[in-house]
C-alpha cells in the first residue's frame, strides 16, 4: 500500500517508517523542512513538504494515498490543533472509501488502573485531556476504517520518556531521585514492538477501534530508577514526594508520570497475533540503549 505518514522523523514515527518499509509498503512522509526531507529519503520514504494544519493540501495528499498513519505530535499547546486538523482532513478524504486511518494515542487517557483495557471509561490527566473528543471524531468518519493505537510508555533506542529517568537529579549522597515516590507503575511498550503493531493494524482488514499497545511489563518507577542507577554506578535511589515531582517537572507532565497503570495489550494479542518480544524497560535502562547517557534536554524527553 501507499501510506501517508506524519511524524516520520519523531521517536515513534521513525520506528513506524522502518516497519512499514520493511513490510513492503511505499511511504510518503509529510515533513516541514529540507533537513527532515533528507532524513526520510535516506530511509526509503518519499518526502512531501507541507503542514498538517494546511487542510486543503492535506486532503489532496490523503486522497492520493491508500491509507494514513498519524504519528506527529508537537508536544506543545498546538498538539490538539494538529490532531484536529488531521482528523478533519481524513473525514473529507477517506469518507466512504474503506481506506484505513491509524491515529496515535496513549494509555494515559484511561488514568490509573490495575488492568487497563479498551472497554474502560477515560479519566485523562490534563496534559492529554483534549484527546478523547478528537479520537471520537476520528472514529465517526463515515465509511473509513479507523483505528486508535494507544501506546504505553514507549522505550528503546535511547529515546522517549525513559530519558527523564536517566537524567534524574541526584541527592547529596549521589542517589538518583525517583519521579514521585516511585511506587507507581508504568505500562510500557518497546518501540519496535509498537511499530509492528501499527503494521498489523494497517494490514488487518477488520482491525478498527482502540488497540492498547502495552507489553504486559508494568514496572514500578522505583524499579526502573534502580536499573538506571546501576547503569550509572550511582549508590542507589531516593524518593521524592509527588508534590516535589510536580515542582520539578511541571504539574501537567508530572500528573501523567504519577499515574499508576498496568496493561497487557490483550486485545491486540488476541485479534492481531501481536506478540511483543523486545527487552523489558529495566534491562534496556541498565544494559541497553540508555546505559550511561549524558544529560537530557527535558523539553524533548517525551518526543
Amino acid at each position: 500500500m501507499e501510506i501517508l505518514l506524519t511524524g516520520a522523523t519523531g521517536f515513534v514515527g521513525s520506528h513506524i517508517l522502518t516497519a512499514l518499509t520493511e513490510a513492503g509498503h511505499t511511504v510518503t512522509a509529510l515533513v516541514r523542512s529540507e533537513e527532515s526531507a533528507a532524513r526520510v529519503k535516506s530511509r526509503g520514504a518519499i518526502a512531501l513538504m507541507g503542514a498538517i494544519v494546511d487542510e486543503p493540501f492535506l486532503v489532496d495528499a490523503l486522497r492520493r494515498a491508500d491509507g494514513a498513519i498519524h504519528a506527529a505530535s508537537p508536544g506543545d499547546a498546538t498538539s490538539a490543533d494538529v490532531d484536529a486538523a488531521m482528523v478533519r482532513a481524513v473525514a473529507q478524504a477517506f469518507a466512504g472509501s474503506g481506506r484505513p486511518y491509524l491515529h496515535t494515542a496513549g494509555v494515559w487517557e484511561w488514568g490509573s488502573g490495575a488492568d487497563i483495557n479498551e472497554g474502560m471509561p477515560f479519566n485523562p490527566p490534563a496534559i492529554v485531556g483534549w484527546r478523547p473528543a478528537i479520537e471520537e471524531q476520528a472514529l465517526a468518519t463515515s465509511g473509513a476504517r479507523v483505528a486508535i493505537v494507544a501506546a504505553g510508555v514507549v522505550y528503546g533506542d535511547g529515546g522517549g520518556i525513559p530519558r527523564l529517568v536517566v537524567a534524574s537529579p541526584r541527592d547529596s549522597s549521589g542517589r538518583l531521585i525517583t519521579i514521585g515516590t516511585g511506587r507507581q507503575r508504568w505500562a510500557t511498550v518497546y518501540a519496535r514492538d509498537l511499530a509492528d503493531l501499527y503494521v498489523r493494524v494497517l494490514e488487518s482488514p477488520g482491525a478498527a477501534g482502540y488497540f492498547i499497545a502495552a507489553s504486559g511489563d508494568s514496572p514500578t518507577v522505583r524499579e526502573i530508577t534502580d536499573a538506571a542507577a546501576r547503569s550509572a554506578a550511582a549508590p542507589g535511589v531516593a524518593a521524592e514526594t509527588d508534590d516535589d515531582a510536580r515542582d520539578r517537572l511541571g504539574q501537567y507532565l508530572a500528573d501523567a508520570l504519577l499515574l499508576d497503570q498496568q496493561a497487557t495489550g490483550a486485545k491486540a494479542r488476541a485479534e492481531l497475533g501481536w506478540s511483543p518480544s523486545g527487552p523489558n524497560l529495566a534491562d534496556e535502562l541498565e544494559h541497553g540503549s540508555y546505559a550511561r547517557q549524558g544529560p537530557v534536554d527535558m523539553g524533548h524527553a517525551a518526543s
